[in-house]
């Protein structure tokens, strides 16, 4: 493993602390797997389940068993609408709700719980509130592990519904700080494996699992026939966005794409495009919490290896969106394109909409807004900000009323 700040290699069993040497330094940096003589086109074995036809370009051993659920493979849908609104030439949806737990964090887990079976674990713990938790719970109950999801008191009860079909053992706590220093506790004395970071300040996840969500830039790349200008992805500590560049470095690094395209941080409370803005260095600045409907993303600190890959990719970090924004950008989303997107995913298309109306876009844009996640997973995040539907008496009458009323029940 390597440290993208000072450039040096470290060998840990999990890479979880992050670099020692920059944490010296003041400045948390997580640790990156790196790979030497590999192509992610020309070593694709299609004959490997799930997004493991890429198994080349991920730190699992060549005799591992793939833990796969099928994930992967998502469609890139095209919108003319999106295009028309944002004036692009083109909008790409990468619609991540197709995913076997309807997000995206399968592909992290499916890497990290592959290297869990492969090291022996018998558990693996994970910090979160959502999907996350859900993803872990998923592909440790197909490989046969028992999990534990630290989740917060104030977590969606569909997510912990679902975190617990899997049979996860879920247990909340009062603060964030609390669950990093039980998840710390739980790897030191039980020696189970970790799939989330669990670092103060905030890293990002476990260096395996970010390897998985290469697979989308991979995807994208057959999908597109090529490289778009830019990716906007939802973040938190900025794991997909992380590696999703990561895997289109590995694409020109091989000659294969000319450019790496823009990636974009589309934060719910914008710590990141605060750091960027007033050009504080290596180090977020934590802003103040406030409550948001991409809970999922609604961190108020940031990671390096966000910072990391905006400047790499001469990206951008923008926000904060607010829920008037999200759930403008979630139904306008559904009603174009019929993709039912969680209210973090729809930051995505909040986001764009920033960057258009400050003039950051070009009608030369071929843009991809990633969607994380099902619209299912907020729902009852979302239901109590509308209006309730209308009750009417079985008659002709009380139809044509209430149509000519109002053609929205939202």
């Amino acid at each position: 493993m390597a440290c993208p700040r000072c450039a040096g290699l470290v060998a840990e069993e999990f890479g979880v602390g992050g670099c020692r040497s920059c944490a010296a330094d003041g400045v948390p940096v997580n640790l990156h797997t790196n790979f030497l003589d590999y192509d992610p086109v020309a070593s694709a074995d299609p004959n490997e389940p799930g997004i493991f036809r890429w198994r080349a370009g991920y730190p699992i051993a060549p005799t591992s068993r793939p833990v796969s659920l099928g994930e992967g493979s998502t469609p890139a849908i095209r919108s003319e609408a999106l295009a028309k609104h944002l004036g692009v030439r083109s909008v790409i949806l990468k619609d991540e709700s197709q995913n076997p737990t309807s997000s995206y964090k399968d592909r992290l887990a499916a890497v990290a719980i592959t290297k869990a079976v492969e090291m022996g674990a018998r558990t693996v713990v994970v910090a979160s509130t959502g999907n996350h938790g859900a993803a872990t719970a998923a592909y440790a109950a197909a490989a046969g592990l028992e999990c534990v999801v630290l989740a917060a008191r104030s977590a969606s009860v569909l997510m912990v519904e679902q975190m617990r079909a899997y049979g996860a053992r879920v247990i909340a706590l009062p603060t964030i700080p609390d669950r990093w220093t039980v998840m710390r506790a739980g790897i030191e004395e039980f020696g189970w494996f970790p799939v989330s970071g669990y670092s103060g300040p905030p890293i990002g996840s476990p260096p395996y699992g970010i390897e998985g969500y290469k697979s989308i830039a991979f995807e994208l790349y057959e999908q597109l026939g090529g490289s778009p200008s830019k990716v906007i992805v939802p973040t938190a500590y900025g794991d997909g966005l992380t590696g999703i560049a990561r895997g289109f470095e590995e694409l020109r690094a091989i000659g294969h794409i000319d450019a790496l395209p823009r990636m974009i941080a589309a934060e719910a409370l914008g710590p990141h495009a605060r750091g960027i803005r007033n050009d504080c260095g290596d180090v977020v600045p934590e802003i103040e919490r406030q409550p948001t409907l991409a809970f999922s993303a609604g961190t108020p600190v940031g990671t390096y290896q966000t910072l990391a890959t905006i400047r790499r990719t001469e990206g951008a970090a923008t926000g904060p969106v607010s829920d008037r924004e999200i759930l403008d950008a979630q139904t306008l989303i559904a009603r174009t394109t019929g993709i039912y997107a969680e209210t973090t995913s729809a930051m995505s298309l909040a986001v764009a909409v920033q960057l258009r109306d400050s003039g950051a876009l070009s009608s030369k844009d071929q843009i991809v807004l990633v969607i994380t996640s099902s619209g299912l997973k907020s729902a009852a995040e979302t239901s109590a900000q509308r209006a309730d539907i209308p009750v009417i008496e079985p008659t002709i009458t009380a139809l044509r009323t209430v149509l000519q009323g109002s053609s929205d029940n939202g």
